[in-house]
């Protein structure tokens, strides 16, 4: 019995040990701010989302509320690049989750250096009913389908006329489409031109799972 106290004992305070350096991450003081900026942003974002009239949640009475999902934040998902616009600037047909068709312009492309292996990350503009132009990244990845929402993520791309500018890409910002929490709405599904070839384990993940 003795031996079986010990054993559980070394069991135990390995299991603690394992835990501990796991969520002791050397991170700077700047790390550490942006890491709470980010969390205070996706609090704010579950009040909007379970208070707010404009709401999915509160447009569709069938969608039910909970807190969303995320990955932790990982300051390891920010990158830095300058937009290179395409030449060509083509008009592509971009498919609604409800099977209607849109058109959007292949603006240009940012490049991510994850890991030492540049990754190239298509940049649309489009057009809103109205006729107000935005710029956006929607995306598929290793992790669509499994941790994240099955048509893949967005985020959002203010674009800086200067040709010079220095673009932040934070996938901890990665969001989902209105479709994910409701079948009221319809979203654009990304391109195969649109999948990164890695997991980004960042930014919201499935609601539903």
């Amino acid at each position: 019995m003795g031996k079986v106290k010990s054993n559980f004992k070394i069991l135990f305070i390995a299991l603690v040990t394992v835990l501990l350096s796991s969520c002791s991450k050397n991170y700077s003081p700047e790390q550490k701010k942006y890491i709470a900026e980010i969390e205070k942003f996706r609090k704010d974002k579950d009040d909007f989302m379970k208070n707010n009239s404009d709401s999915p949640f509160n447009q569709d009475p069938n969608a039910r509320f909970h807190p969303l999902k995320y990955y932790d934040v990982d300051p390891g998902f920010v990158f830095k690049s300058r937009l290179h616009e395409y030449q060509r600037k083509d008009t592509v047909l971009v498919y609604g989750t409800k099977g209607e068709e849109r058109k959007a312009v292949r603006f240009g492309f940012v490049n991510i250096n994850y890991k030492d292996k540049i990754y190239k990350v298509n940049v649309y503009k489009s057009w809103t009913k109205d006729g107000k132009e935005y710029y956006s990244i929607w995306f598929t990845d290793e992790t669509t389908g499994k941790d994240t929402y099955g048509v893949g993520r967005y985020l959002d791309f203010d674009f800086n006329p200067d040709s010079d500018y220095l673009y932040t890409i934070d996938f901890n910002l990665a969001y989902n489409p209105y479709c994910a929490y409701s079948s009221k709405y319809s979203c654009a599904i990304p391109t195969k031109e649109d999948h990164i070839a890695l997991a980004v384990e960042a930014g919201e993940k499935n609601f539903h799972n």
